[in-house]
C-alpha cells in the first residue's frame, strides 16, 4: 500500500508538472503571436506617423521615428525568444548595409597626421569624415531604416499583409497628394484671401495645422519644404500603383479603385512641375510597358484558329510593335501632362538647358546644377578612395565650389555622385553589392507564379526606378518619409515568396 500510494503521488506531481508545462507553452505561443502582430501593424502605423511632418525634415520627429524602430527592434528580440524561432530574413541584402555602417564608424575614427607650422612640427588628430557628427548621425539612420527593411521581410509573412501594406503605402501617397493639391488650391488667387477670414472658420484649423508642420505658403509642396522632395513619394506611389495593374494584381471590382489613386498621385506630381519628376514619371511608365509587353505569355488555342493567332500573337509580341506601343503611350501621356501641367510647366521646361550647360553668369552663384556637380567631381577626384564621411559633404565641398560664396550647396543635388562623395571609391563598391543583391532577389520574385505576388514585384520595382532617375538629379532620399517608403518598396520586392500558397 504504501508503495501504491508513492506512485499515485508521483504520478499527480508528473501530470501536474505536465500540465504547467503545456500552459507555460501556451501562454507563450499566445504572447508570440501576440507580439508577431503587434510588430507588423506598429510598423504599418509607423510608415503612416512619420509622413506627417518628416517631409519637412523636422529633427525631432526623424529621432522619434529611430527610437520607435529600435524599441520593435527589441521585440524582435523578445519575440524571437518565445517563439524559438531566430531568422533573418534576406541576408545577403542585409550584408552591404552593415558593411556600409561599419566603413562610416571607421570614417569616424580619429587618425593622426603629422603638420608642420613655421618649422615646428606636430601631430594632429583628424578622421576621415568631414563631419564626424553628422557621419554617426547618417549611421544611427541606416541602422534604423535596416532594422525597419529587416522587420518587414521578417514580418509581411502571408498575402493579406502584403497586401495591406501596399495599401498603407498607397494611402499615404494619396493622403499625402489630396493635401499637396488642396494646399495649392488655397494659397492661390482668392483662396489665400480667405484663408485669415473669421467666417471661415474651416480654413483656421487648416492653417493651424499647416503652421504645426513649420509650412509657409507659398513654400514647398504637401507637408515637404522642397516640391522636389514631395515628387519622390509620389513617384514611388505612383509606380506601386500603376504596376499592380499593369501586372494583373488588381482584382476588376477594385480596379476604379486603384485608378482614382494613380490618377491623383499623377496630378499632384504633375501640379509640382517638378522636371526631374516628370522625366522619372516617364521612365516609369516606360520600364512598365516595355516589362509587360515583354513578358506577355502565348495561350494554348485550338488547331483551326492555331495559325492565324500565332501569326498576330508574333506580330504583337515583336520589338517594332512594342516600340509602336510605348511610342503611342509616352505621346498620351505627354499630351496629359502639358494640357494639366500648362504654362507653370512649360516655364519649367524651358530652364532645363539652363540648368545642364555651362556659362558664365554675371552673379557667379554657383546654383546650377551643372556647377555643383563639377564642383562635386573635384571633391570626388581629391578624396578618391574614402571619401569625406557620409553626411560631410557640406562641409566639404566650399573648397571647391568656384562661386561667389553667396549660397554653398549642402548636397550635390545627385545621389549617385554624393555617393561617390561621402564614401569614395569603397562607397560605391559596397553600394554596387547592395544593387546586385536587389536586382538578383526582385528576378527571382518576378517569376513568381502568383499573380499578385508577380505584381507587387512589378511596382515596387517600378517605384524605385523612378526613385533611380530622379536620384540623377535631386536628393529625395535624404528625407526620411521618402527614405521609409523606399526601405518599403524594397522589402516588397523581395520579400520571400512562401506564402504564396497561403490563401489570402
Amino acid at each position: 500500500m504504501p508503495e501504491t500510494a508513492a506512485s499515485s503521488e508521483l504520478a499527480q506531481k508528473a501530470s501536474i508538472e505536465l500540465a504547467t508545462s503545456r500552459m507555460r507553452e501556451s501562454l507563450q505561443g499566445h504572447a508570440a503571436r501576440l507580439l508577431d502582430k503587434t510588430i507588423f501593424f506598429s510598423l504599418l502605423t509607423l510608415i503612416a506617423l512619420i509622413a506627417i511632418p518628416s517631409g519637412k525634415g523636422t529633427l525631432w520627429w526623424d529621432a522619434a521615428f529611430e527610437c520607435a524602430v529600435f524599441a520593435l527592434g527589441v521585440l524582435w528580440i523578445i519575440h524571437c525568444f518565445l517563439s524559438g524561432v531566430w531568422r533573418v530574413a534576406g541576408k545577403n541584402l542585409l550584408a552591404p548595409l552593415l558593411a556600409l555602417m561599419v566603413f562610416a564608424c571607421v570614417q569616424t575614427l580619429p587618425l593622426s597626421s603629422a603638420n608642420t607650422i613655421e618649422g615646428i612640427e606636430s601631430v594632429a588628430w583628424r578622421a576621415v569624415s568631414a563631419d564626424p557628427y553628422e557621419t554617426r548621425l547618417f549611421i544611427f539612420k541606416l541602422l534604423a531604416l535596416t532594422l525597419a527593411g529587416a522587420l518587414l521581410l521578417r514580418y509581411t509573412s502571408h498575402r493579406s499583409r502584403l497586401r495591406t501594406l501596399i495599401h498603407v503605402v498607397i494611402g499615404v501617397g494619396v493622403a499625402s497628394a489630396l493635401f499637396g493639391i488642396m494646399r495649392q488650391a488655397i494659397q492661390d488667387g482668392e483662396w489665400k484671401l480667405t484663408l485669415y477670414s473669421p467666417s471661415r472658420a474651416r480654413w483656421h484649423y487648416l492653417v493651424v495645422w499647416v503652421d504645426f508642420l513649420s509650412l509657409r505658403l507659398g513654400e514647398g509642396y504637401g507637408q515637404f519644404g522642397n516640391r522636389n522632395h514631395f515628387t519622390f513619394l509620389m513617384e514611388m506611389t505612383l509606380g506601386l500603383a500603376l504596376g499592380l495593374i499593369a501586372g494583373g494584381g488588381v482584382r476588376r471590382n477594385r480596379l476604379p479603385v486603384y485608378l482614382v489613386a494613380a490618377a491623383l498621385v499623377w496630378t499632384a506630381l504633375v501640379f509640382t512641375t517638378s522636371r526631374g519628376a516628370i522625366f522619372s514619371m516617364f521612365s516609369q511608365v516606360i520600364f512598365i510597358a516595355l516589362f509587360v509587353t515583354g513578358r506577355r505569355p502565348l495561350r494554348e488555342t485550338p488547331k483551326r484558329l492555331n495559325g492565324a493567332l500565332s501569326r498576330w500573337s508574333r506580330i504583337s509580341r515583336s520589338n517594332i510593335t512594342r516600340i509602336i506601343l510605348v511610342l503611342c503611350l509616352v505621346v498620351a501621356v505627354s499630351i496629359g501632362v502639358v494640357y494639366v501641367g500648362g504654362d507653370p510647366l512649360m516655364n519649367r521646361l524651358e530652364t532645363v538647358p539652363g540648368e545642364l550647360t555651362a556659362g558664365d553668369t554675371t552673379e557667379r552663384t554657383g546654383a546650377r546644377r551643372i556647377e555643383i556637380w563639377h564642383a562635386t567631381w573635384q571633391l570626388i577626384k581629391a578624396n578618391p578612395v574614402a571619401g569625406v564621411g557620409f553626411g560631410g559633404y557640406w562641409v566639404a565641398i566650399p573648397a571647391y565650389h568656384d562661386a561667389s560664396g553667396v549660397w554653398t550647396p549642402e548636397q550635390a543635388h545627385n545621389d549617385y555622385l554624393e555617393l561617390l562623395a561621402s564614401g569614395g571609391l569603397i562607397g560605391a563598391a559596397l553600394g554596387t553589392w547592395f544593387i546586385v543583391a536587389l536586382i538578383r532577389r526582385a528576378r527571382e520574385r518576378l517569376q513568381a507564379t502568383d499573380s499578385f505576388r508577380h505584381a507587387a514585384c512589378l511596382g515596387a520595382l517600378a517605384g524605385l526606378c523612378g526613385v533611380a532617375v530622379h536620384s540623377l538629379f535631386d536628393y529625395g532620399l535624404h528625407i526620411t518619409i521618402n527614405a521609409l517608403v523606399f526601405t518599403v518598396l524594397i522589402a516588397i520586392a523581395v520579400v520571400d515568396g512562401r506564402f504564396e500558397k497561403t490563401a489570402s
